[in-house]
């Protein structure tokens, strides 16, 4: 039982940032390249525990979304810490 209160940390920054910027969790598997699924990207936003492999692959694709070439105002770079407080 121990180990399940473990893998449930409670909603993550991520959740915050995603509503925030009006970000899916669709659209921020449209925007990855890499194989992130729609049922990671909930774990990830509801506080299940996912590995760094996913983390990474979250972050890389909400950070696709800053780049936009001729923009006037870059968007954020967001880090590892800003979307999640833990490591995988």
């Amino acid at each position: 039982m121990e180990d399940s209160l473990n893998r449930d940390l409670g909603p993550q920054p991520l959740d915050e940032i995603l509503s925030a910027i009006g970000i899916g969790n669709h659209a921020l598997v449209d925007l990855s390249t890499e194989q992130l699924t729609h049922k990671q990207v909930q774990k990830a936003r509801k506080g299940r525990r996912v590995s760094v492999n996913i983390q990474r692959k979250i972050l890389k694709a909400i950070n696709a979304r800053a780049v936009v070439p001729g923009a006037a105002e870059p968007k954020r770079i967001y880090e590892l810490g800003d979307l999640f407080n833990y490591r995988g």
